[in-house]
């Protein structure tokens, strides 16, 4: 049996629901084999209101991870928190060194439960660098503003005019997760190609149990990408997939509850 290889760049969310943990769980269900590069350790302060620590590793150190992986090979990729501008320019530069082909740009700018961005001079590296690479670029409602330059998004016309800018910067497909902050009936992401656009809805999960929906819907994009799913069709399989894991998602302490990345296969599927 065959699997096919998938590589995240991402931090590493100590309380495992989002970053790599969240990736390499999303990535196992679905019937891929994950790969991970670390950029970031990410730790809660339990006496300190669950405040998050960045503990970034070495730049060489992230370059090894990458060497080792690439060397194996991949089928698809996806970046999670990257934190810096060098680090964006290695993730880049290896991209094109490899001639990778199927990209999915998480652009993360701030940690759960943080209202702080973590680097605002890596937005303008993303724009730069990573947006032109990206067969897929999955922000939600905040970092699409400032991928845009748009400010506040609210309403569905201003996600189409983000999503426009976004992929006149060079990405071939834009995902804007609207989710349940967008003022709908439904749990409404925007999907666009270029050509047209698409509207990705579910109904809405009253939950505050979702940390790490955002990583698990973009390396479900990913794993499907590797299995061959057209991008679209990636896509809306994706949002399925978190869905579920929202729906089923549950409290891990006083502070934060985690989706559940089996729950599509072990209720739904």
């Amino acid at each position: 049996m065959t699997l096919m290889k998938t590589l995240t760049i991402a931090g590493s969310d100590t309380s495992g629901g989002a970053g790599i943990q969240a990736d390499l769980k999303t990535f196992q269900e679905h019937g891929v084999y994950g790969m991970t590069a670390l950029t970031t350790v990410v730790t809660m302060d339990p006496n300190n209101h669950w405040h998050h620590n960045v503990h970034p590793l070495s730049i060489d150190t992230l370059e090894a991870q990458l060497e080792t992986v690439l060397s194996v090979g991949i089928d698809a990729m996806k970046t999670g928190m990257l934190g810096t501008v060098e680090i964006i320019e290695l993730a880049a530069k290896k991209i094109d060194a490899f001639g990778l082909n199927k990209v999915v740009i998480d652009p993360v700018m701030v940690c759960k439960g943080e209202d702080e961005v973590l680097h605002p001079e890596t937005t303008d590296a993303m724009r730069e660098h990573l947006l032109q690479r990206a067969t897929v670029v999955t922000p939600n409602l905040f970092e699409a503003g400032q991928l845009a330059q748009t400010g506040p998004i609210k309403t569905i016309e201003e996600m189409k005019e983000a999503a426009r800018k976004i992929h006149d910067l060079g990405a071939k497909n834009v995902v804007i997760k609207g989710g349940k902050q967008l003022q709908h009936d439904k749990a409404l992401d925007l999907f666009y190609d270029g050509n047209e656009f698409t509207l990705l809805e579910e109904e809405k999960v009253e939950t505050s149990y979702n940390h790490g929906a955002g990583c698990t819907f973009a390396a479900a994009i990913t794993a499907n990408l590797a299995n061959g799913q057209e991008v679209k069709e990636a896509v809306q399989n994706a949002k399925t997939f978190v869905t579920a894991a929202i729906k089923h998602g549950f409290k891990l302490n006083e502070y934060v509850g985690p989706v559940m990345h089996g729950a599509y296969n072990r209720f739904e599927k």
